[in-house]
């Protein structure tokens, strides 16, 4: 709540009777509602613009030397843990990219910790630079079908739905559980009924679709056709457009972006890493990818700022104007965006803004615990006729189930790189069960060695991808040693990896430095044949069992069609 002698403060400098605090002088404001661009000053108080179109005197003044002023964009869907880093590199990372907003669900590391990751998200969020408004993990566990560190009922939720920072319920991914009236899943539901509610139905279509929304469901960042984004935006459903290091679903939905559309479209990230960011951008990249491949500039802008403000109820920001929170981006070419300035709730994006901010000390050290493994735990016994195998497509989480005539040899199914066929594991972390399952996997092309990571949705188990079980044993040894992480091995021998202790999901280290082992890290995996640009988060997501196809966990093969195990 604001002040009264804020809102005077704001008042006066608005209305000229006193000097604005900072003045952003000689811009060039894109209108959102035209189009066109306007050469005016940018008066700002505190966190909040108080004037536009004219020239104003400031306290302090900036020289925009034309560039054009844009709303600070906002990544509608992200999972912070994916960038590999805290909530704090998070914001140095991003930040520059003109982000001022990020709406977060610490889903992954709920799965871990439970109420505790919501905790610590909330206690960064109070003390970023950026507004990181969170919604509430509500798939904790996930499903059923796969063994998490930690559940979470709506009862648990509720006290945190009143925080400043949070927002509702986050995606809502357990869609078979929403169909079908699971009794937890309804209880969510009623509980949130009166605010936000984020969807996940990948595929949903029809009357599962109506059953769906008629939940009070909003959103859906996994949609990866236009024709399935226009059933869904026809009933009703926003469509948050996602580009992030695996899903990557912007130029199939990229003819939705026209000006009528945009009022119901967002952009997202979902899940990126400091590499991609780097080498790519992150929602600066969405930008400009959209409109180089014939997306309508103002339109992209609407989608980036405006239309995500109004579908999560921050109608304080999206828009350059008198009232509005100052999350301003300066760009020199709007096709390009080309980044050169970034104000965050009125304050200049540099290095020096992030020195004086609250520490929130890490949590989740020591969360891997399994028991140390050996080769011959990751044996398959041999099975009559065909194996299924789980069907990596490059860039989509979505996978295929595949049926395989596999070699078998002393009682066991033996991998086939003539098939591209190599085995996948994944080993329960949590010290609940010490579960394991193997299986097949085609379409690494890895011809020697292993790859594990502790980031494997939803519930986070190791997963390890290989061709021989002494490499296996050793790559997910390494990441126990570690508490979690990254890590190639070759010959039995681990050659490269990436500690992530906090949570076995995010690294102490800043994102600089995780970008520099993430190139490390692909180095080793090419090196053993890989041909999948992001290897580790592909590893992650062979693990989903709410995305089809064909999917693994620490029970079992599962086939997501039928939501049960093969």
């Amino acid at each position: 709540m604001t002040d009264a002698a804020t809102l005077a403060r704001r008042i006066a400098q608005g209305r000229g009777d006193e000097p604005a605090e900072l003045v952003i002088r000689g811009a060039r404001l894109l209108d959102l509602v035209g189009g066109g661009l306007i050469e005016t000053d940018i008066a700002l108080c505190g966190d909040t613009i108080v004037a536009t179109h004219g020239r104003f005197e400031g306290r302090t003044t900036v020289d925009a030397d034309g560039l054009i002023a844009v709303p600070g964009f906002i990544d509608t869907h992200c999972h912070v843990e994916s960038s590999l880093v805290t909530p704090f590199e998070f914001e140095r990372c991003v930040l520059p990219h003109g982000v001022t907003t990020a709406i977060c669900d610490p889903h992954e590391i709920a799965n871990v910790l439970g109420a505790e990751g919501i905790r610590y998200f909330l206690a960064c969020a109070e003390a970023m630079r950026m507004d990181l408004r969170v919604q509430l993990s509500s798939c904790v566990p996930a499903t059923h079908l796969e063994t998490a560190g930690a559940a979470l009922e709506a009862g648990d939720l509720t006290p945190f739905m009143d925080h400043p920072k949070v927002i509702g319920l986050a995606e809502f991914m357990n869609f078979p559980g929403v169909l079908n009236r699971d009794p937890g899943c309804l209880a969510k539901l009623e509980a949130f009924s009166h605010r936000h509610i984020d969807g996940h139905a990948p595929l949903v279509r029809g009357r599962d679709l109506d059953g769906y929304l008629a939940a009070g469901i909003r959103t859906d960042h996994e949609t990866t056709t236009a024709d399935e984004a226009r059933e869904k935006l026809a009933k009703g459903m926003a469509i948050l457009i996602r580009e992030g290091s695996v899903s990557k679903d912007l130029h199939a939905l990229i003819p939705l972006i026209t000006r009528d559309a945009s009022p119901f479209l967002a952009f997202c990230t979902d899940d990126r890493n400091p590499l991609d960011i780097a080498e790519e951008g992150h929602l600066d990249f969405m930008i400009r990818t959209a409109i180089a491949n014939g997306a309508d500039i103002l339109a992209t802008y609407r989608t980036a700022s405006l239309s995500a403000a109004r579908h999560f109820g921050v109608s304080d920001r999206g828009f350059i104007g008198p009232g509005k929170r100052a999350d301003i981006v300066l760009v020199k070419d709007l096709a390009r965006c080309d980044v050169q300035a970034v104000f965050a709730g009125g304050r200049r994006v540099e290095e020096a803004l992030f020195a004086d901010r609250k520490t929130v000390a890490p949590v989740g050290l020591g969360s891997v615990k399994s028991r140390r493994l050996a080769p011959e735990d990751f044996a398959v016994p041999e099975r009559d006729g065909e194996t299924p195998v789980i069907g990596v497509v490059p860039g989509r989480i979505i996978t295929e189930r595949l049926a395989m005539r596999l070699p078998r040899a002393a009682g066991q199914t033996r991998i086939d790189l003539d098939q591209d066929a190599i085995k996948v594991s994944v080993i329960e972390r949590h010290g609940r069960n010490g579960g394991i399952a193997t299986g097949f996997v085609h379409g690494f092309g890895m011809r020697r060695g292993a790859i594990a990571s502790s980031v494997g949705h939803d519930s986070h188990n190791l997963c390890v991808v290989g061709v021989d079980e002494a490499s296996m044993a050793a790559a997910a040894n390494r990441l126990i040693e570690t508490g979690g992480g990254f890590a190639v091995a070759d010959g039995g021998r681990v050659t490269a990896e990436l500690a992530l202790p906090v949570a076995g999901l995010m690294s102490e280290l800043s994102f600089e430095a995780v970008r520099g082992e993430l190139e490390t890290l692909r180095a080793a995996a090419k090196a053993l044949g890989v041909v999948l640009a992001e290897p580790f988060l592909q590893v992650a997501f062979l693990t989903l069992p709410v995305i089809p196809h064909l999917k693994i966990t620490d029970r079992g093969l599962v086939d997501v069609d039928r939501f049960d195990f093969v």
